[in-house]
């Protein structure tokens, strides 16, 4: 994606990104379309594609459907200023600046949908804040990053061949705001559709469909449309940028598949190996120059991703302990007691498990009753 951006271009210029972000939509839509198709004959075999047809649309444009367009939106704007972050910003410092989503995922969370988190969370956000801000210093050993007049989206950039020179504060504020939409469009996705039958493929069907709308009328009609009809459509693809278009939509459906199946400890290693991969290919194909800030922030990042994935350790109240029936007693109080490994009698409240009892008995362990 970020070499689609930089490389060495055709005589009429890059191809335009909206155009990208419309055929990303597209791709996701057609691919999920037909997962939930096949996924619905195989249980309908016998009935007619008519009425699979209808079912399957019925559930794509259910009542709730039309709650999706908002992060269908949010998401869409998303991977418009993806774009402009990756042409500003070498890959591996995006990827490891991207990571700034987790923390505003967790404050959308507890502010929209009133959750607690733990202090181990909260300290793994202050690192994750901390690393991402190490990896922003200026590094002593490496140049300086000229901050341009002209950033990669600059329209009159085809008129030359060198490569564009990249905007970092244009960079890091895209990236900055796309988290921002991300944490907001997936805290938002989730408080709607808490409690939902709905299928994943439906799902994501409904979030590329209503993504179209935003992708074409504000992308490629009312930003680039005088643009697009001189110069065309497909202006400055080639088998890069189809590739990158392509990695897009299939990661997009990839990290929905990782967040239904997987937890989240899958889903941060992968973060982890991706910020990695990000770096080993940032200085074997673009001479990424290795910094120690680099070095140091981006293990900071990794450590504090893996520490929020973690499970926190239930404390003593939420621990149930399992007594064997053969060690339990009546004590005096009425109370049940079991004895433990080290002789010692643990009580339980036995008022919420007991057998309720006649209001006019007055229960006494001293006295039988014949």
């Amino acid at each position: 994606m970020h070499y689609s951006r930089i490389m060495p271009q055709e005589d009429t210029g890059r191809y335009f990104t909206s155009t990208a972000v419309l055929l990303n939509e597209i791709i996701k839509f057609t691919i999920c379309t037909i997962v939930a198709w096949n996924d619905r004959r195989k249980n309908e075999s016998i009935q007619p594609l008519s009425y699979t047809f209808n079912a399957l649309y019925a559930e794509v444009f259910g009542s709730d459907s039309w709650k999706l367009a908002i992060p269908a939106a949010l998401y869409t704007l998303q991977n418009s200023l993806q774009y402009l972050a990756v042409s500003n910003l070498d890959a591996a410092t995006f990827q490891v600046t991207y990571q700034l989503k987790i923390l505003t995922t967790a404050l959308f969370s507890v502010t929209m949908l009133r959750r607690t988190l733990s202090p181990k969370k909260w300290l793994s956000l202050v690192l994750l804040t901390l690393g991402i801000a190490i990896v922003q210093l200026p590094g002593g050993s490496s140049p300086e990053h000229k901050v341009a007049k002209r950033s990669a989206t600059y329209e009159g950039i085809h008129l030359d061949n060198e490569e564009p020179e990249m905007n970092r504060s244009l960079g890091l504020t895209a990236v900055v705001i796309a988290c921002v939409l991300s944490g907001l469009a997936g805290v938002y996705f989730e408080k709607v559709l808490k409690g939902s039958s709905a299928t994943l493929w439906v799902r994501n069907i409904q979030l590329s469909f209503y993504s179209l709308f935003p992708a074409f009328f504000i992308g490629v009609l009312w930003k680039d449309g005088a643009q697009i009809q001189e110069k065309g459509f497909f202006n400055g693809y080639n088998s890069v940028v189809w590739t990158a278009i392509g990695f897009q939509a299939i990661g997009g459906i990839v990290v929905a598949m990782c967040v239904k199946y997987a937890d989240n400890i899958a889903k941060n290693f992968a973060t982890s190996i991706s910020i990695l991969l990000s770096f080993l290919a940032s200085v074997y194909f673009f001479d990424f120059q290795v910094t120690l800030n680099y070095v140091l922030g981006a293990s900071v990042v990794i450590f504090a991703t893996l520490l929020y994935s973690k499970p926190d350790t239930p404390t003593e109240t939420d621990k149930t302990q399992y007594v064997p029936l053969e060690k339990t007693s009546v004590g005096e109080s009425g109370s049940i007691a079991s004895s433990s490994a080290e002789g010692l009698e643990v009580p339980h409240q036995s008022d919420q498990w007991a057998r309720p009892r006649s209001p006019g008995l007055q229960y006494e362990p001293s006295k039988r009753m014949d």
